[in-house]
């Protein structure tokens, strides 16, 4: 099985924290329907023929689109890859393009899970964010999604940053958990840089992120989804029992996936590619050229044992010493070598062949992966 990972890079304005590659200008979005199409067809022997699992429309803001347009691709997939029955097919939205006319023209796509970007039922955090929505609006396209029918509902909240008390924080997860939505993602505040966010704090208009309080909230967080019948299947994601996201659970567990539209990455088991993170060029080279605009890496045995090690550490499913082995014969022993003192200190529990973060663990989830890396292998 493999997924299917579409950008679609237009936002109505810029949150101040945002680093992905978007534009603000619709110009050229008819344009960059067509590029996509044809993308499609020119990066059909990427996955081998592998069946398409998942399919999932990010960005930017995916909800720009119309249903009728979101056909348009979903028939090309289908019509170029083998897609399973039952395939999970999910797109991100924002609260203010949820409206009943929209639901109800994705109610005739097969769209089947959509991924909300809440980030703060609080307007004056909405506002320090740049988002379009308010707190109100949020709330309410979520229940216009449910009444719609959709049920496999994903909301996105953002913790760690300074206007954030405890107290704001646990009404949110409060908020979502009355909301019943069987999956929230949450993540820790980053300052990216060349962000709108990056700049303030360098010029001492907003004071930096704090790691204590992000760490404290994370904590706070994991107690509450504990409570309230969330499990933490990855670091930031949670769910209730069957709800897990298909599709980025295959990003974690090393499942090949082909990136469509700029700055898209796909990867295939043996070499990662990206696309270039430029709209104008893009649409210039597949739609002129009848080229996609990437660069590929191919990938070295170091190169899937750190990936591995990386993504493996952040899953409920934790790291198989077997499966590192398969990648590199002898690899888990090396390991080992130095695990030993995140098991004795009490970040990393070895259950027979597998490797999990405990609670204190995921706090250093990266910095613990980044210490059990291996140098480049001969």
């Amino acid at each position: 099985m493999a997924g299917i990972y579409l950008h679609i890079p237009f936002c109505k304005q810029a949150c101040h924290y945002c680093d992905f590659h978007f534009s603000t200008s619709l110009r050229y979005k008819d344009e960059m329907l067509q590029a996509l199409l044809k993308e499609i067809a020119l990066q059909k022997h990427y996955l081998l023929g592998e069946t398409i699992e998942t399919i999932y429309f990010g960005g930017g803001t995916p909800s720009v689109l119309e249903p009728a347009e979101i056909n348009q691709l979903i028939d090309a997939i289908t019509q170029t890859h083998t897609v399973a029955t039952g395939a999970e097919i999910t797109m991100e939205a924002n609260p203010d393009d949820l409206s009943n006319q929209k639901l109800a023209g994705l109610r005739a796509t097969p769209v089947n899970r959509f991924s909300i970007g809440i980030q703060s039922f609080f307007d004056e955090d909405l506002l320090w964010m740049n988002r379009v929505h308010r707190a109100a609006e949020a709330e309410a396209s979520v229940k216009r999604a449910q009444d719609a029918g959709f049920e496999n509902i994903t909301v996105d909240l953002i913790y760690g940053y300074p206007l954030l008390s405890d107290t704001k924080w646990k009404h949110n997860l409060n908020k979502v958990f009355e909301l019943d939505v069987p999956h929230i993602s949450a993540y820790s505040m980053t300052v990216e840089p060349q962000t709108a966010l990056a700049a303030f704090i360098s010029k001492k208009k907003q004071p930096p992120m704090s790691e204590q309080q992000s760490a404290e909230q994370f904590i706070l967080m994991t107690d509450a989804m504990q409570a309230n019948g969330f499990e933490q299947y990855e670091i930031s994601n949670f769910c209730k029992p069957g709800h897990y996201s298909r599709h980025n659970s295959n990003y974690w567990r090393g499942v090949k996936y082909i990136g469509l539209g700029p700055s898209a990455h796909s990867f295939n088991g043996d070499t990662r590619q990206w696309n270039m993170a430029n709209n104008a060029k893009y649409i210039a080279s597949v739609l002129g050229e009848n080229t996609v605009p990437a660069e590929v890496e191919l990938l070295s045995e170091t190169n899937r044992l750190n990936e591995y090690i990386m993504t493996s550490l952040r899953t409920t499913w934790g790291l198989d010493l077997d499966k590192l082995n398969h990648i590199a014969n002898g690899a888990a022993t090396e390991l080992l070598k130095v695990v030993h003192s995140y098991v004795d200190e009490g970040s990393i529990i070895q259950t027979d062949n597998t490797l999990t973060l405990t609670p204190q663990g995921k706090l250093y989830a990266d910095n613990i992966a980044a210490a059990l890396f291996f140098d480049e292998r001969t």
